[in-house]
């Protein structure tokens, strides 16, 4: 497996697309290979903007009992998940469902697990005012930042108005679209580097890439994920409904979004509420799942059966997804 170069946010492979923004000129970092992605017009990336929203990520200050910040769920040496089935909030609390990285958020359009937020700047706005996450409601926030100078002047800087909600949840925003993950080995070799995989690992990305396993139905392109939302078949049924409780149609009981499969060996456990906690019982599922489809299952999943040898080589291509450069040693500087 990869090591992760915990000294440096993305390495000097990356492309530095440069984006002239009120007044500013900021580098954004964006790894070869990936498109730009688009910014809405009234928050387009700058230094100030990004410099206030990940000092709200880190800030503890931002939940009701000053006893979470974003970063508690996202961890950057976890690939900006916790580690945990369930991500935990306020005095412990329980969430509703596995955090998923944030990476590569920059190109979402529909947010969260289920699609339920119309884009990521209004996303912070579901943990901020969620009882059972930050448990704070956003117009109490804005009060609160707005007795912090400092606060108050980075919002000046970068919005040219005091914390408030537009603010908060913009600034948060743009610094999660600073956060990308595409130096992996599987883009060395993509970019013409044949040694950067070795046998077992190729052998694994032929397996992925098969007719047999049909994977790049759903995990394909420069994120390998489709970002549709689909029912793998976890459950015949489903306590936590997914794309359902957003539609409101019965057809869309346990879709929920594909997942990218970047930094997956990092990302565990699996599937939208923990229950999974290794890959080699991912494969497994997608074994069983194929072969007894249960009511609404996506038609994408085929029937197939692996080898041990075959699992390992398929997670060894798994391996080779971990990027190298997302993990921010200035962040603990925010612990």
């Amino acid at each position: 497996m990869p090591v992760i170069d915990s000294k440096s946010w993305v390495l000097s492979t990356l492309l530095i697309f440069l984006f002239a923004c009120q007044e500013q000129n900021f580098h954004l970092e964006i790894p070869v290979g990936f498109p730009k992605p688009e910014f809405p017009e009234n928050n387009v990336p700058n230094s100030a903007r990004v410099a206030l929203g990940e000092k709200l990520f880190f800030d503890k200050n931002i939940s009701s009992d000053s006893s979470i910040s974003c970063v508690s769920c996202h961890h950057p040496e976890k690939a900006f998940t916790d580690g945990l089935a369930i991500s935990r909030g306020i005095g412990d609390r329980p969430g509703q469902r596995n955090s998923p990285s944030i990476l590569n958020a920059a190109y979402l359009g529909q947010v969260n697990k289920d699609g339920g937020v119309k884009n990521l700047d209004l996303q912070a706005l579901v943990p901020i005012e969620d009882a059972n996450e930050m448990g704070i409601s956003i117009l109490e926030l804005a009060g609160r930042l707005n007795k912090d100078p400092e606060y108050v002047n980075l919002a000046r800087k970068a919005y040219q108005q005091p914390p408030n909600p537009f603010v908060i949840t913009r600034a948060l925003a743009t610094f999660v679209r600073t956060l990308y993950s595409g130096d992996s080995d599987y883009d060395r070799y993509m970019q013409g580097d044949s040694a950067a995989l070795n046998a077992e690992a190729l052998q694994g990305k032929n397996l992925f890439e098969s007719e047999r396993l049909n994977c790049t139905a759903c995990h394909s392109g420069f994120n390998f994920t489709n970002n549709h939302f689909e029912n793998n078949g976890l459950y015949s049924q489903y306590t936590d409904r997914g794309r359902a409780r957003i539609t409101l149609d019965t057809t869309d009981n346990g879709k929920f979004r594909v997942p990218s499969l970047r930094n997956v060996t990092l990302t565990g456990p699996y599937m939208h509420d923990g229950s999974v906690s290794t890959l080699e019982e991912v494969i497994n599922h997608y074994e069983k799942a194929g072969q007894n489809p249960t009511i609404l299952q996506s038609d994408k999943i085929k029937p197939f059966k692996l080898s041990a040898a075959e699992i390992q080589s398929l997670i060894a291509f798994f391996e080779s997804l971990t990027g190298r450069g997302f993990v921010k040693s200035a962040s603990n500087d925010h612990k």
